[in-house]
């Protein structure tokens, strides 16, 4: 304990000390300081305010890096996001409280291709809130369909899949109803008339990304004109690379990418979805775009068996998923930290690099990097303490403990 002298305000300022901390794509030796929630300029402190630190907190040498964010996730520990039940504000709090220990700070609950009855119940029942005790801050739902190709339906189920007639916009917005908890789209960009849609959802601040298609390159590159900024699950459920026209995927290289844009690609990187050598060549070819997520459905954190996904009954063997009765995966059973820590060891990236992808790149994704995904000062001071094998030690939100280990005390 350090007595204080604050000028600006009667909160408490906690320093934590003896950690690394990911700052400027950089692990570096230096304290965190934090303040009413935020990320707090040591600096500012010492010259401005005279001012000192009223706790002081032994990390124990941990890594702190940003909390994760994950903009793919349908469920978990049982709750499916796609099924209309009365009270499913209470399915998303259990899994916002249970991803905590996973190091997820802020989530996107998704839903998958489904009636328009169930759009009309679950949505407006998601609301877009901020994390703490009660579990990680919702970003706003991922619609993941029913606007995407029949050929690449995946898991999605073919009689509910939709396409866009004279009213287009008009369309979705009668498919959906509800868009106000709305943060990402996602639609197969080779559908007629998709390019009016991707231009109206960019214009109301929607993320319109790219999935379940069999684009070319061409179209693809004509989405992201229009305002498409992210790829559904690289390499799943989309035309594979060909070398003379490598649809989708070939937007890693393009050069028609509008000046100042940049095409994020969202990868399961749980061991079944991508082959360690796709993951090496996705991130060598665009490592700034590269976003993890867990595609995780009801069966993550249970034991293996029959679950759901939306209107689909999946059987889960081990971190497999498919389809009963098939071979069709339908998302993972993989947590994020166990993503992060399959990415590093996949592709030898730097522990920076691969803490980024699941922090730094969904907020830039989402253009909320100025408050989440960093460390950077005057940032709300959402935060992972972790070992050097990428285990979560600890979870702050708005610089709140809100998950620990048992064994682990600061």
């Amino acid at each position: 304990m350090m007595p204080s002298n604050k000028s600006v305000s009667d909160a408490p300022i906690f320093q934590f000390t003896n950690c690394r901390i990911l700052r400027s794509h950089q692990l570096q030796r230096e304290d965190l300081w934090v303040r009413e929630g935020k990320i707090l300029n040591p600096e500012k402190l010492f010259f401005d305010e005279k001012g000192s630190a009223d706790i002081q907190l032994d990390c124990k040498d941990s890594i702190i890096a940003p909390g994760f964010i994950d903009v793919q996730i349908n469920g978990g520990f049982g709750v499916d996001f796609s099924l209309a039940v009365d009270d499913v504000q209470s399915g998303i709090s259990l899994v916002s409280q249970k991803i905590l220990s996973h190091g997820v700070t802020s989530f996107c609950p998704t839903l998958v291709t489904s009636p328009p009855s169930v759009y009309h119940k679950v949505l407006p029942q998601i609301s877009i809130r901020n994390g703490g005790p009660h579990g990680a801050g919702i970003l706003g739902a991922h619609l993941e369909g029913p606007f995407i190709s029949k050929e690449k339906k995946g898991a999605h189920p073919e009689h509910y899949l939709s396409t866009f007639e004279s009213g287009a916009f008009q369309d979705l917005l009668a498919t959906y109803r509800h868009l106000d908890c709305v943060r990402i789209v996602t639609l197969a960009p080779e559908m007629k008339r998709s390019s009016e849609v991707i231009q109206e959802l960019t214009r109301q601040g929607i993320c319109v990304s790219l999935g379940h298609s069999v684009a070319n390159l061409s179209q693809a590159e004509e989405a992201v004109r229009h305002g498409a900024t992210f790829i559904t699950h690289l390499f799943n459920a989309m035309l594979p690379f060909h070398h003379r026209d490598p649809g989708i995927v070939g937007l890693l290289t393009s050069d028609q990418i509008p000046a100042r844009r940049r095409v994020f690609y969202g990868m399961i990187s749980d061991g079944i979805h991508t082959n360690p050598a796709a993951l090496r060549i996705a991130h060598r070819a665009h490592p700034k775009g590269l976003v993890l997520v867990t595609d995780a459905i009801a069966g993550m954190g249970l034991a293996p068996g029959k679950h759901t996904l939306g209107q689909q009954v999946i059987e889960v063997d081990g971190l497999n998923t498919y389809i009963a009765g098939t071979k069709t995966l339908s998302g993972s059973v993989a947590t994020m930290d166990s993503c992060v820590r399959h990415f590093l060891e996949a592709t030898g990236c730097t522990v920076e690099t691969a803490l980024e992808a699941a922090s730094l790149h969904p907020a830039q994704l989402l253009g909320i990097e100025h408050r989440k995904g960093t460390l950077n000062y005057d940032n709300d001071a959402d935060f992972l303490l972790l070992d050097n094998s990428l285990r979560v030690r600890a979870t702050y939100i708005a610089g709140e403990r809100v998950w620990s280990q048992d064994t682990f005390t600061i």
